[in-house]
């Protein structure tokens, strides 16, 4: 018996990285740990990842889960990309994340991701009409319901159900605010574990458009004009942060990644100047600050949390296309490790700060 394992890795292309994958036939009956997995190589001159007369790169097996599409016993493969003496790859930002992840371990980290996306037809995003304009302006299209007001449902709920038949830590799912805009939501899990999750139900969220003859796009501003960008806010947690006087932390932790907005800004996404202007749900990429119930701030503390006096924040800077490994590094340097920043931008180059605590 035979089991197909598609390996699914994260390519060279810049500014942002492509998912990729291929299938392996392993001959067992099933596959329980991931040790159970044969590391394996691709052609990394095709990639991004290697010149031509050196293009050997490897496929290191960290992460597996059922295979929705295929069923059976066969599965998804999360991989680390290695040169070909077995290191990792400069591409490889999960290897990055996995000293830090160990170091804080003791802080009980958790993260859970709001992943949106808009939903293309072509070049035209699902709703907008077929001979060009513009459909009807934003305001029922957020959880709405009616073919009138939601796009490309078939292909969401598609999705939902191989997340969940794959054993992924999805939550939810929703309508967005711009028309053909979706969400859905993976965690709470730990640093390494929720960005493994997130990318395969990123790859699930590709493999089913197929289906559909419909792509998907994590880029940050898909439409111009008076339109929601796609963002992947961030909610994160340490154990103080859950327990009680867990607000006062949680606090702290906001105070600590002001000192690093720029650091934060650097990784969270290409493109994500073209989303973050101060409208639309968003603050100014040159400016921090963050907010209870707040949602045009930097970081969203849930009006739940202050009610507690305990719980997590909300980072809303993270464009729709960052890459998870990314954001828990940075989350977990800035917040557990207390690593020291050069601020936030001002609008003459200098550093500013601005903290504003709402009310509502």
């Amino acid at each position: 018996m035979v089991v197909l394992a598609e390996y699914i890795w994260m390519d060279g292309t810049e500014p942002t990285q492509k998912l990729r994958s291929k299938t392996r036939v392993v001959q067992t009956e099933t596959i329980k740990l991931v040790k159970d997995l044969p590391e394996w190589a691709f052609d990394g001159s095709s990639t991004n990842q290697a010149p031509g007369d050196k293009s050997d790169c490897g496929l290191k097996p960290v992460f597996f889960c059922k295979d929705p599409i295929r069923g059976g016993n066969n599965v998804l493969v999360m991989c680390e990309v290695t040169y070909a003496d077995g290191t990792p790859h400069a591409t490889n930002t999960r290897a990055l994340l996995r000293p830090v992840a160990e170091k804080c371990a003791k802080e009980e980290a958790w993260f859970g991701i709001e992943q949106e996306y808009t939903l293309f037809k072509g070049a035209r995003p699902l709703g907008f009409p077929e001979n060009g304009g513009f459909p009807a302006p934003q305001g029922p299209y957020y959880c709405g319901v009616g073919a009138d007001e939601v796009m490309g449902r078939d292909l969401v709920e598609e999705h939902l159900k191989n997340c969940v038949a794959a054993g992924l830590g999805i939550w939810g799912i929703n309508a967005e605010v711009m028309p053909g805009q979706w969400e859905f939501q993976v965690g709470p899990l730990g640093p390494l574990e929720v960005g493994d999750q997130l990318w395969v139900a990123r790859w699930l969220l590709y493999r089913t458009g197929e289906k559909y003859g419909i792509n998907a796009t994590l880029y940050p501003k898909p439409v111009r004009g008076d339109w929601n960008g796609a963002g992947a806010h961030t909610n994160f947690s340490t154990k103080a942060m859950r327990s009680a006087g867990g607000l006062k932390v949680i606090e702290a932790a906001c105070e600590k990644l002001g000192q690093r907005h720029n650091e934060h800004i650097a990784e969270y996404g290409a493109h994500n100047t073209e989303r973050l202007t101060g409208r639309h749900e968003t603050a100014r990429i040159d400016e921090y600050r963050y907010g209870v119930s707040d949602r045009g701030s930097s970081i969203r503390i849930p009006l739940a949390t202050t009610q507690k006096g305990y719980g997590y924040l909300e980072d809303r800077r993270p464009a729709a296309n960052m890459d998870p490994y990314r954001v828990a590094r940075l989350l977990l340097e800035t917040v557990c490790l207390n690593a020291k920043g050069s601020g936030t931008p001002g609008k003459n180059g200098g550093s500013k700060k601005t903290v504003v605590v709402a009310t509502h």
